[in-house]
């Protein structure tokens, strides 16, 4: 199933109302986040991503997001503070969210790719194109650096 992500509205940590296809032209991964998750490391791995391919047209949005386990119950300003302090954390996060269900976006129309369904953890990714296609969804088991997730970052950073 094709999806535009276009018109999803997102809210910034400074509860701006964006656009993903304000991100048009880039390649997105959207990641639900949690700090005290067992999958809670990949952060070190998503700045690496960060710092390997955010000049080269990715951008990494992180939405912290309470609804597995209660990993997340922090502010948004303490959660700003964790990852900036324990993993240097320089790609955007974003404001709380749901992942579960229809509440909150970016998850809302992300849930909607099949064959899956709703997210099912913290750490999962949505891989978004340049003309704002999801292309691809990586459970949270898979690294950020692994290689079949850095092969589709770099072939949509091509296209």
């Amino acid at each position: 199933m094709s999806i535009n992500v276009k018109e999803t509205q997102i809210v910034t940590s400074d509860k701006k109302i964006l656009h993903l296809g304000d991100y048009s032209g880039n390649v997105l991964l959207i990641v639900n986040v949690a700090s005290y998750c067992g999958f809670t490391a990949q952060y070190k791995d998503l700045q690496k991503l960060h710092e390997l391919y955010s000049d080269k047209g990715l951008k990494i949005l992180a939405f912290p997001c309470n609804d597995f386990g209660n990993q997340e119950p922090d502010s948004l300003e303490e959660i700003k503070t964790f990852c900036s302090t324990k993993f240097n954390v320089k790609f955007d996060i974003f404001d709380k969210v749901h992942a579960k269900g229809d509440t909150t976006e970016p998850f809302t129309t992300l849930n909607k790719m099949e064959p899956e369904g709703d997210v099912e953890w913290n750490f999962e990714k949505f891989l978004i194109g340049k003309d704002s296609e999801v292309i691809a969804r990586f459970k949270s088991g898979v690294n950020p650096l692994e290689e079949n997730l850095i092969a589709a970052i770099e072939v949509a950073l091509e296209s």
